[in-house]
This record gives structure tokens, C-alpha cells and sequence, in this order.
């Protein structure tokens, strides 16, 4: 490899807001990290830099099996009863 050429990789901790999910994986971002950047103990006893996301797989409602239904049922009443004032085709 060529050298000063490809970003840093390294350990960093993404940490998701609204579980109480985390997860410890490589990535370029460390190299983008500034030197004051908050880091986190992880179970290993080493610190790594800790990046908060708003959603991972723990919280996702796709992956978490808290899908919500849509409503269907009243989209089509309201479809129905918004158009059928207008003429049909072969009314006007």
C-alpha cells in the first residue's frame, strides 16, 4: 500500500441512542476523529472512541419485530369518499 494514501482503521464503538445497544467494530471514522473525542471502557479494559447513532439493528422496528401496521383501511375510505363527488367518465 501506498503510504499517507488510505484512511486510518480502527476499533471504534458505535453506541445507539435509543437502546441499550453497542458495538465494537473497525472503521475509517477513527481516523477522522479528533484527538478530544469522547471514548468508552469496553469489556476488553481497553478505551476505543465511542460514536452515538440514532439506529442500529436492536432498535430498528424491521429488525426488532415492532413493525407498525399502516392503516389501509382508512386510506381507501378517505380515497373513496374525497373522489366520489367527481363525475364519472361517462358522466359528464
Amino acid at each position: 500500500m501506498r503510504p499517507d494514501f488510505h484512511p486510518a482503521y480502527d476499533h471504534v464503538v458505535f453506541r445507539d441512542r435509543s437502546g441499550a445497544a453497542s458495538f465494537l467494530t473497525r472503521s475509517t471514522l477513527a481516523g477522522r476523529l479528533p484527538p478530544d473525542h469522547p471514548r468508552v471502557a469496553w469489556e476488553d479494559g481497553r478505551s476505543y472512541p465511542v460514536v452515538d447513532v440514532d439506529v442500529t439493528s436492536a432498535s430498528h422496528p424491521f429488525w426488532t419485530g415492532q413493525g407498525r401496521v399502516v392503516d389501509t383501511e382508512g386510506r381507501v375510505q378517505r380515497f373513496h369518499r374525497r373522489y366520489a363527488a367527481l363525475p364519472q367518465e361517462g358522466e359528464r
